[in-house]
C-alpha cells in the first residue's frame, strides 16, 4: 500500500474546523497529506458561531490566521443572565477578566467566517479535496488506503477520522479493532456518547436590547435561552432537556417543521425587558434544530486510524469548548507525530512507533477533555435549571466574586498546548502564566543550577586536588627528613634536589 520511498502520508477525512487545523499544523510540519471533504465546498454554510477561547487565539497566531480571527470579531462586552422573565439577574465583566488573565479576548464569529479564515490562510489549498465521500479504509502493516464511492483510492501510512460526532472513519476503525481483537470495542463504549438536549441554533440581524456584544443567558425550568450579540448578526441557541434521554448510536433526525413547532412553543418567552425569542425567530436568516451530545471514547485509535474533535470527544455548546477541544487535540496529535517522524530521520516509523505516539496523545488529552465535558454540562444544567440544586445555583452565582469563575476557567485555559515545533515569540500572555511556559521556565532553572552546583563541584574537586598534593608534599618531606637521619652518605645537596623534584 505505502511505497517506504515515498514520503510520510496523512489522509485527514473532515475539513470542518479540525480538517482545516490540521492541515495546517502539518504542512508547517512539512508532513505531506491530504484532506477529504464530502462536502461540494470547502467552506460550507452550515452552524452557526464558534467563541475562540485565549488558548486557540494562541494556536491561531502560530499558523498565521491570528489576526484575521481578531479583525473578523468583536469581544463580548458583559455576561448578562437573565430570569424567566427577563429581567437581569446579574451582569458581570467576566470576559475583561479573562483577557487580563490570558492577554486575549473571548472571540465570537460565525462558523463559516471562521472555516474561510483558516482555509484562506493555508500556505497551500492543493490538499484539500471536495466531493470525498468515504466507502472503506483498508489498512496493511505498512500503509493505508481510502476508497472513495467513486472508486477512486487515496494512499497513505495513517487515516487521521475528524469527520464529526457521526464519524464514519470511527465505524469502520471499530470494525477493524473487533476483527483483529474480538470484544475490544464494546457496546457500552458504542453507546459512550449521551443525549439529553436538543437545540435549536440559528443566526439573524441585531437585535439592540441584547447589546451590541452581550453574552446573554435567560433562564428557565428545563430549557434555557443563550444569545451571542455582535454589532453585525445575533447568533441565538435554545436548549431543551429531553424527557427521554437516549445513547449512541441511536440518533433523531430533525425536520424543518419539528424546529417550527418548538420555536412556536417558546415564541412568547422573553429574553429582555422588550424582546421575546419569538422577534429573533421571525427575523432569522437561517436556522436548524439538532442533538446536543456528551461523552469520550475509551479508544482514539487502533491501528493506523487515529481519531479528533466530535469523533472521540463531544460536549455541550453553552461554554463553546467544543470547537477550541478540537483544535487542541489536533494540536497535540501533530505535536507528537513531529517528534515521532523527528526521531527517524527521514525514515517512515512502524506501527509499534506511531502507536505509541498515538497512545500519547491520547494520554495528554484525555483528563482535559473529561473536564471540558463535565464543567459544559454542568453550565447546561446550571442555565435550564434541570434541577433544585441547579436551580438554587442559578440564582447565587450572580452573588459570588467576580473574579471566581474567570480565575477558575483560567486554570482550564492556560493548560492548553501549543504547536511545539513553530514560534512562540510575541503570543498573548497575561497575568496567569501559560502551563506550557511555566514548565520551560522551571526546566530552564532547573539546569542552571544543575549548571552551577557543577562549576561548584569543579572548584571543589581541584580543592580537594589541591590539598592531596600539598599532603604528598608533606609526606615526601618528612620521609626525605627519616631518609636523612638513617642514611649517612645521603648529603645536603642530595636531599634539596630531591626536594626540588617534589615540587615539580
Amino acid at each position: 500500500m505505502s511505497n517506504q520511498k515515498s514520503p510520510f502520508r496523512v489522509i485527514v477525512v473532515g475539513a470542518g474546523v479540525a480538517g482545516l487545523t490540521a492541515s495546517h499544523c502539518l504542512q508547517r510540519a512539512g508532513i505531506d497529506h491530504v484532506v477529504l471533504e464530502k462536502h461540494k465546498e470547502a467552506v460550507p454554510t452550515e452552524g452557526a458561531s464558534i467563541t475562540i477561547y485565549p488558548q486557540v487565539v494562541r494556536i491561531l497566531h502560530q499558523i498565521g490566521c491570528g489576526e484575521a480571527i481578531i479583525k473578523a470579531s468583536v469581544p463580548h462586552d458583559q455576561l448578562v443572565t437573565r430570569r424567566p422573565d427577563g429581567s437581569v439577574l446579574g451582569s458581570t465583566p467576566f470576559f475583561g477578566f479573562v483577557k487580563e488573565n490570558h492577554g486575549a479576548d473571548l472571540l465570537p464569529l460565525e462558523r463559516r467566517e471562521f472555516l474561510q479564515i483558516l482555509y484562506d490562510n493555508l500556505p497551500d489549498k492543493s490538499p484539500i479535496k471536495t466531493k470525498c465521500i468515504i466507502k472503506d479504509i483498508k489498512e496493511s502493516t505498512d500503509g493505508v488506503e481510502v476508497v472513495m464511492s467513486d472508486g477512486s483510492v487515496e494512499k497513505g501510512d495513517i487515516v487521521l477520522g475528524v469527520d464529526g460526532v457521526y464519524s464514519m472513519v470511527r465505524g469502520i476503525m471499530w470494525h477493524h479493532a473487533n476483527k483483529a481483537t474480538p470484544g475490544l470495542i464494546t457496546e457500552k463504549e458504542k453507546a459512550s456518547f449521551k443525549t439529553h438536549w436538543k437545540c435549536l441554533v440559528g443566526i439573524g440581524p441585531p437585535e439592540p436590547s441584547l447589546g451590541a456584544s452581550d453574552l446573554t443567558v435567560t433562564h428557565d425550568t428545563r430549557y434555557s435561552f443563550e444569545i451571542v450579540a455582535q454589532p453585525h448578526c445575533t447568533f441565538f441557541f435554545v436548549y431543551f432537556y429531553l424527557d427521554e434521554p437516549f445513547k449512541s448510536p441511536n440518533r433523531v433526525h430533525y425536520t424543518d417543521q419539528d424546529a417550527e413547532a418548538l420555536a412556536a412553543s417558546v415564541a412568547d418567552h422573553p429574553l429582555t425587558e422588550s424582546c421575546t425569542f419569538g422577534r429573533l425567530w421571525n427575523n432569522r436568516v437561517r436556522s436548524t434544530l439538532v442533538s446536543s451530545e456528551e461523552g469520550v471514547l475509551d479508544h482514539w485509535y487502533h491501528g493506523r486510524i487515529v481519531l479528533a474533535g466530535d469523533a472521540i470527544h463531544k460536549m455541550t455548546p453553552n461554554i463553546a469548548l467544543g470547537g477550541n477541544a478540537a483544535i487542541e487535540s489536533v494540536v497535540s496529535l501533530c505535536n507528537h507525530l513531529h517528534r515521532t517522524l523527528a526521531k527517524h530521520n527521514g525514515a517512515k516509523p512502524g506501527l509499534a512507533a506511531l502507536t505509541d505516539a498515538f497512545a500519547g496523545y491520547q494520554a495528554e488529552r484525555m483528563e482535559r477533555v473529561k473536564y471540558a465535558i463535565k464543567i459544559s454540562g454542568i453550565a447546561t444544567r446550571i442555565q435550564a435549571m434541570t434541577s433544585p440544586l441547579y436551580k438554587f445555583l442559578a440564582w447565587v452565582s450572580p452573588l459570588l466574586p467576580e473574579r471566581g469563575a474567570p480565575d477558575q476557567v483560567g486554570e482550564y485555559i492556560r493548560g492548553s498546548p501549543k504547536i511545539g515545533y513553530l514560534s512562540s515569540k510575541g503570543l498573548p500572555s497575561g497575568r496567569l502564566p501559560w502551563k506550557d511556559e511555566e514548565a520551560e521556565e522551571e526546566r530552564k532553572k532547573k539546569l542552571a543550577a544543575r549548571q552551577v552546583s557543577g562549576k561548584l563541584d569543579t572548584k571543589q574537586v581541584l580543592k580537594a586536588g589541591h590539598l592531596l598534593q600539598m599532603m604528598s608534599v608533606s609526606v615526601a618531606v618528612v620521609m626525605l627528613v627519616s631518609a636523612a637521619r638513617y642514611v649517612p652518605f645521603v648529603s645536603e645537596y642530595n636531599a634539596q634536589q630531591l626536594l626540588s623534584w617534589v615540587r615539580v
